[in-house]
């Protein structure tokens, strides 16, 4: 059986998750994030990996979150959804004491990522 062919925005940010996979681990998808903060959010079969920007001096935190220790994934909307779950381009994913927001260019996105996960932290 071969892997689907992972989802990404930007090259680069796939070959930085590429290049940090442990054994076993393959890439499903790497969106690029808008806003300040985070950079990228990446999606592998064991893991959720954030791209942090918002450190002082300029640095930047890669960190991981297994799907096992991800609480809840949720829709952020600063409006009423209208009917329209997946009216926005953010989620929120609470990983016990810290909840970590991404926003994507476009709702399809931040829905791939929000079942994803979903799907992994309920088996």
């Amino acid at each position: 059986m071969t892997n689907p062919q992972p989802v990404y925005d930007r090259p680069d940010q796939l070959a930085q998750i590429q290049s940090g996979l442990l054994q076993g681990e393959t890439v499903l998808a790497v969106y690029d994030c808008i806003g300040t903060g985070t950079g990228f959010v990446a999606l592998t079969s064991s893991r959720v990996i954030l791209q942090d920007k918002s450190f002082v001096g300029n640095k930047v935190a890669i960190t991981s979150v297994p799907y096992k220790n991800i609480r809840s994934v949720s829709v952020v909307s600063n409006k009423s959804f209208s009917g329209k779950f997946f009216s926005s381009g953010s989620i929120a994913i609470d990983a016990g004491s810290n909840v970590h927001v991404a926003d994507f260019r476009g709702a399809d996105k931040s829905r791939h990522v929000h079942d994803v996960i979903l799907w992994h932290i309920t088996r």
